[in-house]
């Protein structure tokens, strides 16, 4: 027995070794390969610094929720732009708002830039919208647009009350709209419901409870449209510049994949994929799908947070080397600090990836629980599909297998002998013309004295002493 659950278990770590294996190798693979797509697709421009010319016009796209993508896209459109010299750069504007941080960002690389810029509002410049349109030089807006309702809500879109987020929102918006000239008064009102607003231009005040949102007419009558403009041509007319060739700067290919991979949601639901792809890939024999699906998951996490400029080649070699020292706590024993040294690097490698590493760690501590809850449900659903053979031993005790199993002593039940030797109460009997170990019940029995076999258990033989004329004795 000794010897085939040592063989089992050796079998078990080999087998469980080769997993480990096959698993980092993919996981190297499938990394170079993803930095592979990151080089190729990361080239991939439109080419505007060789197709534009000195004084170009940019008209860049603001189609998208602001976000972390939208900001890596925004500073590459910008930077080309500067170093093309372009006379102008037209932000077309229509997006419903986002993230609080990234329009931070993304406000202060517009105000920083040496190139002047306009906002031209084609659809809505809500919330984040509007801030990043008050950061521009200008503000152009096209009939039937808005801009405003910038109140702080959260994930689910209910209002955000707090007051130090709201007191620092609204001295944000003041900032920017102080800034080119416009009431800072009606900036506050866009954010703080608590505000009463005279809005004198356009006969209207704002009482408590109610937000600013501008119509395209109203923002002009209130100095916050510069100009009122239907199409591109007009806004590029207004600044001057019609006889200038006009550059349509559009994200590249792995920047619209980036934008969908960076969202909140689709990043919380790759690292779910990923951590349950790996854990129920251990549980089953062979590297499979859940393995290459998991690795997938995880290299899409960091393909999108590459492209986005936040995960730079040292989260991805942390990431390796987590895996690579869960490796070697597979074959060399260290009484789990490889392993937990392993885990820290695959965290440490997925909150740097990130934006935020605060957000980035709640993110991975839901997606741990969840894919607890997947890798339970997957696993009591296949529960007899093998999920367990690598925790079970398999190996049978067989004549094949050079095993000699332990002859049946039930026979011995009933049969008479002589105590070979004194039992107290363990000793030697001879019945049947062999010698055998044998004890008692607890009582002594004298060498030569006569005994019967009461029971057998395992590889025990009781037994207990009888008469000298007891009947049918048999001495072997």
């Amino acid at each position: 027995m000794t010897k085939t659950t040592v063989r089992g278990r050796r079998k078990g770590r080999l087998a469980a070794r080769g997993k480990f294996a096959s698993l980092a190798m993919s996981a190297a693979w499938l990394l170079v390969f993803g930095a592979g797509l990151l080089f190729a697709f990361g080239s991939e421009t439109v080419g505007a610094e060789e197709a534009s010319s000195e004084g170009s016009v940019y008209v860049v796209p603001v189609h998208q929720t602001v976000q972390s993508g939208l900001a890596s896209f925004l500073d590459r459109a910008f930077k080309e732009a500067e170093e093309a010299k372009a006379s102008l750069v037209v932000l077309d504007v229509d997006t419903p708002g986002g993230r609080l941080d990234s329009a931070e960002e993304i406000g202060k690389r517009i105000r920083n830039s040496p190139v002047p810029t306009v906002a031209f509002v084609t659809g809505k410049a809500a919330s984040a919208g509007a801030y990043l349109a008050l950061n521009a030089g200008e503000i152009a807006m096209a009939p039937g647009t808005t801009i405003g309702a910038a109140m702080i809500v959260d994930g689910a879109g209910n209002p955000v009350d707090h007051p130090k987020l709201v007191s620092f929102w609204s001295e944000e918006m003041r900032a920017a709209a102080e800034m080119n000239g416009r009431d800072p008064a009606i900036a506050v009102g866009m954010v703080d419901p608590s505000r009463v607003v005279q809005l004198e231009a356009i006969g209207e005040t704002k009482e408590k409870g109610e937000i600013i949102s501008l119509s395209a007419e109203k923002a002009a009558k209130v100095g916050y449209a510069d100009k009122l403009a239907g199409t591109l041509e007009e806004v590029v007319a207004w600044q001057g510049l019609s006889d200038r060739p006009i550059v349509e700067f559009k994200p590249s290919l792995a920047e619209r994949v980036s934008t969908i991979l960076t969202g909140p949601g689709i990043s919380l639901i790759l690292l779910i994929v990923g951590i349950a792809g790996i854990a129920i890939e251990f549980l089953v024999p062979g590297f499979g799908v859940p393995g290459i699906v998991g690795l997938l998951s995880f290299g899409l996490y960091f393909f999108g947070q590459s492209i986005a400029g936040f995960a730079g080649m040292e989260a991805m070699v942390l990431f390796l080397l987590g895996i690579g020292l869960l490796v070697l706590e597979v074959f060399v024993p260290s009484f789990g600090i490889l392993g937990i040294l392993g885990v820290a690097g695959l965290v440490a490698g997925i909150t740097m990836g990130a934006y935020d590493t605060g957000n980035a760690l709640q993110s991975l501590g839901i997606a741990v629980l969840v894919a607890a809850v997947v890798v339970a449900a997957f696993a009591y659903l296949f529960r007899k599909r093998g999920i367990w053979n690598r925790f079970i031993l398999e190996d049978r005790l067989t004549k094949e297998q050079g095993y000699v199993p332990q002859s049946s002593r039930e026979h011995w039940i009933g049969q008479a002998g002589v105590a070979a030797s004194l039992l107290r109460p363990s000793g030697m009997a001879d019945i049947g013309g062999e010698r055998l170990d044998v004890i008692t019940s607890g009582e002594f029995v004298e060498k030569g004295r006569p005994v019967r076999v009461v029971s057998v258990d395992g590889t025990r033989i009781v037994v207990k002493e009888i008469a000298d004329d007891a009947p049918n004795l048999n001495k072997g």
